[in-house]
């Protein structure tokens, strides 16, 4: 099946691969053309030659027969049988070569017309016409051609025909055909080669740019290269000037989602603190204002990871930013006593900005150091073009039913712990953000074992 979108390369080299077939194909015809009037030529003019020969060697006797001065059968007309003839038909007798072998020359007969006037003296004869071309065949079947003459004579109007085998004509030519075959296919193969060679060399330019292209979309780079060639060039500056539209509209969302949020968290803490001066019975009203602020910030968060658009440009290192988190939390529960591993390789990315996996890995380690028993590990494998990143503890864990439970926004499943049960929930919806998922699973150490999908750098979807 015909792909309805074929590559310009394909559309480049069948429409120069037609084109050389075409020109090669119409050289070879022009060039048997001319080859056939050369040779055709050649062998006329040496059949012109005998007749003219013949025609000066001419005399009539006594009787009024034809007859010649001398000798007229030098080669190739003295081979018998073999194509190369002459024959003289007077008005009383015929003469013929010897090479036919005293058999009968039957040739095609020209037009007719009056008969010659008789010559004029030997100083006053004009130019004789040339001789007329005719094809036939001779006494053995063989396939001739002739050059036919009438001229007058002594003793009355006469005609001499001198034939050549049609295969001196076309045996010269198909030799030289073939040769010309062999030389016009090497010339093909040369040509297609040099269309290859030159399609690709004037297609690289677009493959350079299209590498490039993908390094922004990997965040290798922040726009494609300003040298390009002229064709390619209105391109260049076009995806350069959207790219640079695209970062300040991005940069204008993140300000006014931090606007945003800077103008809502003043008067929340504000709240806050004024309820905390009231009696003991607004501690209901400030719990509502914690959760508030807590729902705002989640809201922002998405707002935030949506006015970027799914980042196609971003690239986080992830084990920098598990040290970091790992480092704080250590801190943090310093009364415990926790083993962490991270095998996270350090050359591993994530296409997701680093707040967004600080926010992820955050909440995921802070759940794992405040449930585990003495052992938190993040471990990372690539599955095609995501990344997927291993938390995992030695904690009591979560059932089915508890898990499911967990990923639900505000939802706590132990009230005597700190928090909202925002955690998961912010976790699971950036990303989906960013075309991944994140699940729940029971661990080999024991406890919870939270697997967490992101886009590798090179490959993220806008999630719908």
């Amino acid at each position: 099946m015909i792909s309805r979108n074929p590559s310009l390369g394909r559309r480049l080299m069948i429409g120069a691969g037609v084109f050389i077939t075409a020109a090669l194909v119409i050289a070879a015809i022009l060039i048997a053309f001319v080859l056939h009037r050369f040779v055709q030529g050649q062998i006329d003019q040496r059949l012109d030659a005998q007749i003219l020969f013949l025609s000066s060697m001419l005399e009539a006797d006594p009787g009024g027969n034809l007859r010649l001065a001398g000798s007229a059968d030098g080669p190739p007309f003295d081979r018998r049988r073999h194509g190369w003839y002459w024959q003289i038909s007077g008005p009383k007798n015929v003469l013929r070569s010897r090479s036919l072998d005293g058999a009968e020359l039957t040739y095609p007969r020209t037009a007719d017309g009056p008969p010659p006037p008789p010559p004029p003296p030997a100083d006053d004869r004009p130019p004789q016409d040339r001789p007329a071309p005719a094809d036939g065949t001779g006494p053995d079947g063989r396939r001739l051609h002739f050059r036919i003459l009438d001229v007058a004579t002594p003793a009355g109007p006469a005609t001499i025909v001198a034939s050549s085998p049609r295969d001196a004509v076309m045996g010269p030519l198909w030799e030289a055909m073939r040769t010309l075959g062999l030389s016009l296919g090497v010339l093909g193969i040369a040509l297609i080669g040099a269309m290859l060679l030159q399609v690709r060399l004037g297609l690289r330019p677009l493959e350079r740019l299209r590498s490039a292209v993908a390094e922004v979309r990997s965040g290798l780079r922040d726009e494609v290269p300003k040298a390009q060639p002229s064709e390619v060039q209105p391109l260049a500056d076009e995806l350069n000037a959207l790219l640079a539209q695209n970062a300040a509209n991005l940069e204008r969302a993140r300000k006014h989602v931090s606007n945003l949020a800077h103008g809502l968290k003043t008067p929340l803490a504000t709240l806050a603190i004024a309820l905390r001066k009231q009696t003991a019975d607004a501690g209901e009203l400030h719990d509502l204002v914690v959760l508030m602020d807590r729902r705002i910030r989640h809201h922002l968060g998405r707002a935030r990871s949506a006015a970027l658009g799914g980042p196609l440009r971003a690239r986080t290192a992830v084990a920098p930013r598990v040290d970091d988190l790992a480092l704080v939390l250590g801190k943090v529960n310093a009364h415990k006593e926790i083993a962490f591993v991270n095998t996270v390789p350090s050359g591993l990315a994530v296409a997701c900005e680093q707040q967004d996996v600080d926010e992820m890995l955050g909440n995921l380690l802070e759940n794992a150091f405040a449930w585990c028993r003495g052992r938190v590990a993040i471990s990372s494998r690539e599955e095609g073009r995501s990344v997927i990143l291993l938390v995992e503890d030695d904690g009591p864990g979560l059932s089915p039913e508890q898990m499911s439970l967990a990923m639900q926004a505000g939802r706590r499943l132990d009230e005597r712990s700190p928090g909202f049960g925002f955690g998961l929930s912010i976790t699971s919806e950036l990303a989906e953000l960013y075309a991944g998922s994140l699940n729940l699973d029971r661990s080999e150490l024991g406890g919870l074992r939270v697997a967490l999908r992101l886009p590798a750098p090179g490959w993220t979807e806008q999630s719908p």
